[in-house]
């Protein structure tokens, strides 16, 4: 190993007695190798995990925010400065993200292309750029065995997707990024992505009074077909996913939420060809929790992949911090279990550090503690799964719908004048009788004793 970066290799200490509790001294709760077994099904919980490292917040963010300059020192940097190349630096950088992955133990990365190399004067000498650090990615993908866990293509940075990529009204833009599209795809294909991922940062709307909302969907869902016509055209079978999100940049961004995606999807025909990649700090922004988004993307068959991050409620816009809230953990990695984990997916830092921690050492803390708190999470939620917590308590709730003329209409069957007979000669009082107290504090102690025993074990 070079030992680009001045940190050692982390490893599972597993909560033994006299170690230090400080975060960083290595895991905890993450122990790659263990086998966990999850509705008959065992792997190695990397294997469950595939935790992912983003490569445009961990090797490109320069932790600028609207109010102030980049903080970062980085290993690749001289004295704050950059002494090489654009391109050289791009090439350089790919060293350390693979010494970082190696470090950490992590086994994927993801990025979007204009992450990785400048951009020419024309898409032709951008697609050379991309490929001299694609060919560098290569090897060191052949050299050490790290997967893509996913790429995309950047269809927001550049000031000319300024209205967006396939919802702008400008054809030589639309144009631009179908071509950018394509290539993207045939990146994914030569390094084997397990998915590829549309985000739509700028698709959507500023105002309404001049877009043509129809004219934009029609021609985002033409875009899309393309693409999938095309993946399929170069043998790439990855998982097209797309990523929900409500607004930021833009005052409304049509892929605003689990289920209006979803809806867009059903609406155009696209339902099985695309499945959903998750952020926790989007749900935040649509006004809903990450467990929800979860749920609703798990029940419709659609739960692709999630982007391990978490946001700050009172913000109120996209901040990206490293997860480290463990009741979400546990509550996102009960609706993991429930879908069987993730086929083609993972759990990707699609996170940043605080523009405070400006440090090298700062990003194998981040990645530490956002490893460890999904992997808490998840032998939380196995327990209570295993246990049948909480699925006993749904059964119980609606229990009333499983005899008679209601399990019946559990079947299909059923109708109004069905129902107004068997209703009409009860009292207001027998119907209220039937209701039952939800107990939901119970419920959440509950949880919270799962969450101090299974956890609160490991240190024992």
């Amino acid at each position: 190993m070079s030992d680009l970066f001045d940190f050692p290799k982390v490893e599972f200490i597993g909560g033994k007695k006299g170690v230090d509790f400080k975060a960083t001294q290595g895991f905890n709760f993450y122990n790659p190798t263990e086998e966990i077994t999850i509705n008959g099904v065992t792997k190695q919980m990397k294997d469950w995990m595939k935790f992912s490292v983003a490569y445009w917040h961990t090797m490109d963010q320069r932790m600028v925010d609207p109010f102030g300059e980049g903080t970062a020192q980085r290993p690749w940097d001289v004295n704050g400065e950059d002494d090489m190349s654009d391109m050289e630096h791009a090439l350089a950088k790919i060293d350390y993200l693979f010494e970082f992955m190696d470090k950490l133990g992590l086994e994927y990365f993801a990025f979007h292309d204009r992450d990785l190399a400048p951009q020419g004067n024309t898409l032709a000498e951008t697609n050379a750029n991309l490929d001299k650090v694609v060919d560098r990615i290569e090897a060191k993908m052949q050299e050490t065995g790290k997967k893509l866990l996913w790429n995309t293509s950047s269809l927001f940075t550049d000031k000319r997707f300024l209205a967006g990529g396939a919802t702008t009204p400008f054809a030589d833009v639309f144009a631009y990024a179908a071509a950018q599209i394509k290539h993207s795809l045939e990146i994914a294909k030569r390094l084997n992505a397990e998915s590829y991922v549309f985000w739509g940062g700028r698709e959507g709307y500023e105002s309404l009074l001049n877009t043509d909302t129809k004219r934009e969907l029609d021609h985002i869902a033409a875009f899309f077909k393309m693409a999938k016509n095309y993946a399929n055209e170069i043998g790439f079978t990855g998982q097209f996913l797309l990523e929900p999100k409500p607004k930021e940049p833009t005052d409304h961004q049509y892929d605003t939420d689990v289920q209006t995606t979803i809806a867009f999807l059903k609406t155009y025909g696209l339902e099985d060809d695309f499945k959903l990649n998750l952020e926790g700090n989007h749900a935040y922004l649509a006004g809903h929790k990450y467990e929800h988004e979860a749920r609703f993307a798990r029940e419709a068959g659609m739960l692709g992949s999630l982007d391990a991050n978490m946001g700050d409620k009172q913000t109120g816009w996209d901040i990206d911090e490293f997860p480290n809230d463990i009741y979400e953990a546990t509550m996102v990695m009960y609706e993991f279990i429930l879908n069987g984990g993730l086929t083609t997916g993972g759990l990707n830092f699609d996170a940043k550090v605080r523009r405070g921690s400006f440090k090298p050492e700062d990003l194998f803390y981040a990645h530490m503690a956002g490893m460890d708190v999904y992997a808490a999470g998840l032998r939380v939620a196995l327990k209570m799964y295993e246990d049948g917590f909480l699925e006993q308590i749904k059964q119980e709730r609606y229990a009333s719908f499983d005899q008679g003329m209601f399990a019946d209409f559990e079947n299909g069957k059923g109708s109004l004048a069905q129902f107004e007979a068997y209703i009409l000669n009860k009292t207001n009082d027998e119907i209220f009788a039937t209701v039952e107290s939800q107990h939901l504090e119970a419920i959440k102690a509950t949880l919270n004793n799962y969450i101090y025993a299974v956890l609160g074990a490991r240190f024992n």
